[in-house]
């Protein structure tokens, strides 16, 4: 059981982003989404792109917040084990911890950038720019994410270190618009909020 190229972009995406591929045996392992309560048709749109993974409805859940003690409300779905999904595990966390490989470069397509952003990207409205967080990845990751964007898509992204949040990727106004042209067509409709409403005019 292989995955399309669609499929392997899809869990490019979101493994860079907020899914996490969780070991169920030395060689399988599973996927793990989980989305807050107001993005149930994102989930369920990713469950559906791996009709061979994914079976029943996904579970919604409730946490309280360590800190705030506020109760935050979300959704969980969880593939079935797959000595597939362990050879991607293997790539995302070769140490048990997820890193950003040295390879993405070459796994990195409009598809997969659209979901990494979809997760972990924010658009600043304010001054027509954008970030994408990449979480407590190292300083030498960072990079390897800065590089890959420059050289697929020719994205020119700074690296900004946001303290407690972990490293995120700054795009200035012509780069975001270039950055949300190139992943547009892809993203669902429940982030529309998160592409610059002045494309077609620049």
């Amino acid at each position: 059981m292989g995955l399309t190229n669609e499929q392997q972009s899809v869990l490019v995406g979101t493994v860079l982003g907020d899914a996490y591929l969780q070991r169920t045996g030395v060689k399988n392992a599973r996927i793990r989404l989980e989305h807050g309560a107001d993005q149930h048709e994102y989930l369920k749109w990713k469950v559906e792109q791996f009709p061979q993974l994914f079976s029943g409805p996904p579970t919604k859940l409730s946490r309280i917040h360590p800190l705030t003690k506020s109760t935050y409300h979300y959704w969980r779905h969880q593939s079935r084990t797959s000595p597939l999904i362990g050879v991607w595990r293997k790539l995302f966390y070769p140490s048990g911890k997820k890193k950003i490989p040295p390879s993405l470069s070459r796994l990195l397509t409009p598809l997969a950038l659209a979901v990494w952003y979809m997760d972990d990207g924010y658009y600043y409205a304010k001054e027509d720019t954008s970030y994408l967080y990449l979480g407590r990845v190292s300083a030498e990751e960072a990079e390897i994410a800065r590089i890959a964007l420059l050289k697929v898509f020719d994205l020119k992204a700074t690296v900004y270190d946001k303290g407690r949040k972990g490293f995120a990727l700054y795009f200035p106004k012509n780069a975001t618009h270039e950055l949300h042209r190139a992943i547009a067509s892809h993203v669902h409709e429940h982030f529309g909020y998160k592409l610059s409403p002045h494309l077609e005019a620049s």
